[in-house]
């Protein structure tokens, strides 16, 4: 996610409390989707497609903070 901010991510990850956490949660929900897509976790289309939407938002969210933090 970002390669172009890989050394930013790193440096925010090491001193922003805030961010660690928009970047966990973000990865988190990456694996449970994944695991729910196949079928290892039971969930109905819906329950997915409302857990990518998350994830897109907190994904959203981390790139404000990135572009905010680069300026």
């Amino acid at each position: 996610m970002f390669p172009e901010f890989r050394d930013l991510i790193t440096k925010l990850k090491g001193h922003d409390a805030h961010f660690t956490r928009l970047f966990d949660k973000h990865n988190a929900l990456d694996q449970h989707i994944k695991n729910k897509e196949a079928h290892i976790e039971p969930s109905t289309q819906i329950e997915i497609e409302q857990l990518k939407k998350e994830k897109l938002a907190l994904k959203d969210e981390i790139y404000q903070v990135l572009l905010k933090a680069s300026a």
